[in-house]
């Protein structure tokens, strides 16, 4: 995954600098859909000169290359995904917590809108409460 990212980087035109490498280690098989935030704080302990900008700016670039998927599913702030491949995914509404769904969820539109429209692909994004944040809910009175 880490030489899919750092080629993908190379292709999209930024140099390999140690800040950038980090970057991609850290999103390397990565399962919690971090922000930029969440990259930023766990990257900078190591390089301390590291700016946020930076994080950004990579991020953006990988996005645009498509070596990580940028998910706008948490209202708050972007989130980024490094498993590009077709899938979908459960959100906590309360802890923010994201988790993959695999494989295909079939989901038809309206026939009247699809003689209008092209649809390449889907994203299903289902929202509720992961174990933890539903055994808090039922424990307050």
């Amino acid at each position: 995954m880490l030489k899919k990212l750092q080629k993908q980087g190379n292709k999209a035109g930024f140099k390999r600098t140690p800040q950038r490498l980090a970057i991609l280690e850290y999103l390397e098989g990565n399962l919690s859909h971090p922000s930029a935030e969440d990259i930023y704080r766990a990257v900078s302990r190591k390089y301390h000169s590291m700016s946020f900008a930076t994080v950004y700016n990579t991020l953006n670039t990988l996005a645009k290359g498509g070596a990580v998927r940028e998910l706008t599913i948490d209202p708050e702030r972007r989130r980024y995904d490094p498993d590009t491949s077709r899938h979908h995914h459960l959100i906590c509404v309360d802890c923010r917590k994201v988790v993959d769904i695999a494989g295909d969820i079939a989901v038809e539109i309206p026939k009247t809108m699809a003689k209008d429209f092209t649809v390449f692909g889907n994203h299903v994004e289902f929202y509720g409460h992961c174990a933890p944040c539903g055994k808090k809910k039922k424990k307050k009175p």
